[in-house]
């Protein structure tokens, strides 16, 4: 039975594939702009940095220059190349060029690793809460989901014991993301080998989502390729390395698999954009590193405040946000629906926030998520209007 609509035939999966619920705040909150009010974006999980100068200069040459055919499949060779000495120089881990795929932002790396390792009724596990488009990443190959409840008992991750208890015929592939969105939390490297050793046990694969590495504000989170470098590893361009509309972010894959995933990607999106890559190629630069170094001690800083801050104010953090630029608050003893009090926030106070729902069903309108990718000033703001907000509707 096919479904009829008047745009006539639409494709069942769609019925599974979720949209962002928080679009619907932002376009209200787009409207509110219109009319002359004054919004506090705590909601977006991009940057508020423009791109470094570097990096678009590169772009802009590589325009002028005329960069601007294809190139393969699997990315240009010289930012392969830069790729490999990052992980060597960051990480002390040697990556060779020929095992990194450039995809069209991460959600493209996602988009082929669903495709090449998961068949239809094949099962997927991720921590609920989780990313939403990962979840549907797996409905768009036909995969299952394995959804697992997380809590700030294991810092909203997935652990190797869970995966155990619920690894069953189906299984094929796990999902963790180390720091992940929306809780800011990071796996440690035991929980990852432990985890990396099961699956290699039960022939299944481990993807490990690194695209907030960089953002870490104690110590330095250490890339799951020291672990195993059989693993499946993806970042991006987008977050550390402010380039969110540049799309563009790299997968790390076992050398077997590099002829499939190149296959792919021909047939998929043919190559990521070309002026992307030439200009990414100066994110390496020592001065674009040092840029991204002070944007991350503010990153901090802004954390630093807003986590007490929001506190104080009977948000509740079951676990410490490590990394990223989100804090995952719960609550539940201001609201038992944060979508309704996100609306009435946005409404009443002028204040921008992502509701629970979006990121799974455990608990969700229990929790709310405030990125601060906006100014200091504009966070002491936002807090100060939830305040008002709060004490007027106790």
């Amino acid at each position: 039975m096919t479904e009829k609509s008047s745009m006539g035939h639409i494709a069942l999966r769609m019925n599974e594939i979720e949209p962002f619920h928080v679009m619907a705040l932002l376009a209200r909150a787009r409207e509110l702009e219109a009319q002359g009010k004054e919004i506090i974006h705590m909601e977006i999980g991009e940057p508020d940095f423009s791109t470094p100068e570097p990096i678009v200069e590169a772009g802009i040459a590589a325009l002028k220059q005329g960069r601007h055919h294809y190139t393969p499949a699997t990315g240009l060779t010289a930012l392969k190349e830069a790729i490999s000495r990052y992980y060597k120089e960051r990480y002390g881990v040697d990556v060779a060029p020929e095992r990194i795929i450039i995809t069209p932002g991460s959600s493209g790396a996602l988009q082929l690793l669903m495709a090449v390792l998961v068949d239809p009724g094949e099962q997927v596990m991720l921590a609920d809460p989780g990313y939403p488009c990962n979840r549907n990443f797996v409905r768009l190959v036909g995969g299952e989901l394995c959804s697992i409840a997380v809590d700030g008992a294991t810092g909203y991750q997935l652990t190797a014991e869970q995966i155990r208890n619920a690894w069953n015929e189906k299984s094929r592939l796990v999902m963790v993301a180390s720091p992940s969105n929306p809780t800011g939390t990071l796996i440690s490297k035991d929980e990852l080998t432990a985890m990396a050793a099961f699956l290699a046990r039960q022939g299944g694969h481990l993807l490990v989502d690194e695209i907030y590495h960089g953002l870490v504000y104690e110590g330095q989170a250490e890339t799951a390729l020291s672990i195993d470098s059989e693993l499946f590893v993806i970042n991006s361009f987008s977050k550390y390395f402010g380039m969110t509309g540049w799309r563009l972010g790299w997968l790390v894959a076992p050398e077997t698999y590099i002829p499939t995933l190149d296959k792919l990607a021909q047939n998929i999106f043919l190559a990521a954009s070309t002026p992307a890559q030439y200009a990414a190629l100066a994110a390496f630069e020592p001065a674009t590193l040092a840029e991204l170094k002070q944007r991350r001690e503010i990153f901090q800083q802004r954390r630093d405040y807003l986590l007490p801050a929001l506190s104080a104010l009977g948000f509740k953090f079951h676990a410490a946000p490590q990394g990223a630029f989100y804090l995952y608050a719960d609550c539940s003893e201001l609201t038992d629906d944060s979508f309704a009090f996100c609306r009435d926030l946005l409404e009443t106070a002028g204040v921008a926030a992502t509701p629970g729902k979006d990121f799974g069903h455990n608990r969700a309108h229990q929790h709310i998520r405030f990125a601060y990718t906006t100014s200091l000033e504009k966070l002491e703001m936002g807090v100060e209007r939830i305040t008002a907000y709060l004490n007027l509707n106790p």
